[in-house]
C-alpha cells in the first residue's frame, strides 16, 4: 500500500511518511534547472487573484488543491508521474526578488505598499505537498500533487507547478511506451536536441527520457549537468569531407599501415566498387576513435558502399588488436537492411574466423517513433539500438498532457467545480492514494479515500 510519498515545508526538506528527511534541513535543494523557474514564471491571473484575497483579507485561509490529468495520455492506459523534484527545489527557493517588485508594481499601480511587502516576505514555509514519487505509474483523475497551505501561496503555485509537471510527465510517458514497444533487451537513446522546444525542451527531454526507461542521450550538456550516459557516432557530412585517400593526414594507427590493411580486405572481399571518399572518412575515423569505431553507413548506397567500407576498415582494426563496434542506419527500409547485415556480419565472423563480429551493433535513427518499433517487430529485425528524436522530444502523438490544479477544499469545506462537460467536473474533498498489491507484488488497483476516512 502506498500514500501520498513526501511532503515539503518549504525548508527544502521532503519529509517521507515514517518522518525520516534525505535531506539535511540546514541546507536547500540545488537550484531548479533552468533559471526561469522562478515566482514570476507564472500567469497574470495568478497575480490578479492574490492580490484581491489580500484585499478581502483571504489570503491566509487554509486551502487545499489537487494537480491531477483527467485522461491518460496517448490514448494509452498509463501515465509516469515527472517532475516532482523541480517541484521541490521550486518551493525551496521560492521568493520574489526587489526587481520582481517593482515590475509588479508597474502593473498593479492602484495595490498598496503594503500588499507589496507582503509579497516581498511571502516563501513557501507554510506550504505541504504530497506526490507520487517521479516514475510512479499513474493514472486519469488521480491526485499526483496535493498543495495545503495559505489560499494566496497555493494560487500562485499553480502555473508555475503545472509547468514542471505536464512536460515531464508526458515526456517520460513517451519514452516508457517507447520501452514497452521495443522490450527490455534493446538499446534507447534520446537523440532529439535538435528538434526540441529550446534549450529548456531539450533538457528536460533528455532527464525525463532517461526516467522513462531511455539508455542515454546525444545531450552532452545533459551529461555533464545530470550523469546520464551520452553517445554519439558521426553525421553524414564527416563522411562527405572526405573525397579520397589524399585527405588521409596519415595511413598509421599506432605504427602500422591501416590502411593498407583495410585496402587489402578492401580487395579480396570483392569491395573495390565502394565509394573511396567514404573509405577514407571511415579510416580517419577509426584512427580517431579505435575503441569505438562506429561508423554510419548509408551516406552513398548502404549495401553496395557503406557496409563495404566498414567492414574493410573493421576487419584491418581488429588485425591491430581493436574491437569494432558495428553500423548506424539513417534512411531505407531498417528491417530489411538490418536483416541483411546482420547475415552478412555472421557470414564474416564465420568464413574469416572473427566471432565478435556476428555481434556487431547495429543502430537505427531514421524518424523513429512508436508505431515503427511496433512494425519493426512484426517484421523481424535485427537492430540493437534505436536513436529516437522528433517524435520523442516534441511528443508527437500528443503535444501536451493536459494537467489541471484545482482547488478541493477551503478551511475544511469540500469545494467542486460543476460543468457542463462530465469529465470537467472535479471530486471534492483532500484525498489520499493508495495503491494495493497482491502477495506476488503485483499492482491490482489505486483506491482512493477522503483524508481521514478509514
Amino acid at each position: 500500500m502506498t500514500t501520498p510519498a513526501a511532503s515539503n515545508h518549504g525548508d527544502g526538506a521532503a519529509d517521507q511518511d515514517d518522518g525520516s528527511s534525505p535531506l539535511a534541513s540546514s541546507s536547500l535543494p540545488p537550484l531548479p534547472m533552468s533559471s526561469f523557474v522562478r515566482p514570476m514564471l507564472t500567469d497574470m491571473y495568478q497575480i490578479t487573484m492574490v492580490f484581491a484575497y489580500w484585499k478581502q483579507k483571504r489570503h491566509e485561509d487554509r486551502a487545499v488543491f489537487e494537480l491531477f490529468f483527467r485522461k491518460t495520455p496517448f490514448h494509452g492506459e498509463f501515465g509516469i508521474m515527472a517532475g516532482v523534484d523541480e517541484v521541490l527545489k521550486y518551493l525551496a527557493h521560492f521568493r520574489f526578488t526587489e526587481e520582481e517588485l517593482t515590475y509588479l508594481r508597474k502593473q498593479i499601480p492602484h495595490a498598496e505598499e503594503e500588499f507589496f511587502v507582503w509579497l516581498g516576505q511571502l516563501d513557501c514555509s507554510a506550504v505541504k505537498v504530497y506526490a507520487l514519487p517521479d516514475g510512479t505509474t499513474c493514472f486519469g483523475k488521480e491526485p499526483l500533487i496535493r498543495v495545503e497551505g495559505p489560499l494566496a501561496i497555493g494560487q500562485l503555485l499553480e502555473t508555475t507547478l503545472l509547468n514542471l509537471i505536464n512536460y515531464p510527465s508526458l515526456i517520460a510517458t513517451n519514452a516508457a511506451r517507447h520501452r514497452l514497444a521495443v522490450g527490455p533487451d534493446k538499446v534507447l537513446f534520446e537523440f532529439g536536441l535538435r528538434r526540441a522546444q529550446g534549450p529548456d525542451g531539450a533538457m528536460s527531454a533528455a532527464k525525463y527520457s532517461y526516467l522513462g526507461g531511455f539508455d542515454g542521450t546525444s545531450n552532452v550538456l545533459a551529461g555533464h549537468l545530470l550523469g546520464i550516459t551520452i553517445s554519439g557516432t558521426h553525421a553524414h557530412a564527416y563522411v562527405q569531407s572526405y573525397v579520397s585517400l589524399d585527405n588521409l593526414q596519415t595511413p598509421f594507427l599506432n605504427g602500422q599501415n591501416l590502411v593498407e590493411k583495410a585496402l587489402t580486405y578492401r580487395s579480396a572481399l570483392g569491395f573495390s566498387e565502394s565509394n573511396l571518399g567514404e573509405f577514407a572518412a571511415f579510416v580517419a575515423y577509426a584512427q580517431s576513435w579505435p575503441e569505438n569505431f562506429l561508423c554510419l553507413v548509408d551516406t552513398y548506397d548502404t549495401l553496395n558502399s557503406g557496409v563495404p567500407n566498414f567492414l574493410s576498415v573493421a576487419l584491418a582494426l581488429h588485425d591491430l588488436g581493436y574491437a569494432p563496434r558495428g553500423i548506424r542506419l539513417d534512411s531505407g527500409d531498417l528491417a530489411y537492411l538490418s536483416k541483411r547485415i546482420r547475415a552478412w556480419f555472421t557470414e564474416v565472423a564465420s568464413t574469416l574466423a572473427r566471432p565478435t563480429f556476428e555481434k556487431l551493433r547495429i543502430v537505427a535513427s531514421n524518424d523513429i517513433n512508436e508505431d515503427v518499433l511496433y512494425a519493426l517487430s512484426k517484421q523481424g529485425h535485427s537492430i540493437d539500438a534505436f536513436g529516437v528524436g522528433t517524435h520523442l522530444v516534441t511528443c508527437q502523438a500528443q503535444p501536451a498532457l493536459g494537467c489541471v490544479y484545482k482547488l478541493v477544499e477551503i478551511d475544511g469545506q469540500p469545494r467542486i467545480k460543476l460543468s457542463n462537460e462530465v469529465e470537467k467536473v472535479t471530486l471534492p474533498s483532500r484525498k489520499n492514494l493508495y495503491r494495493f498489491f497482491n502477495e506476488a507484488g503485483v499492482a491490482l488497483v489505486d483506491f482512493m479515500t477522503k483524508d481521514g476516512e478509514a
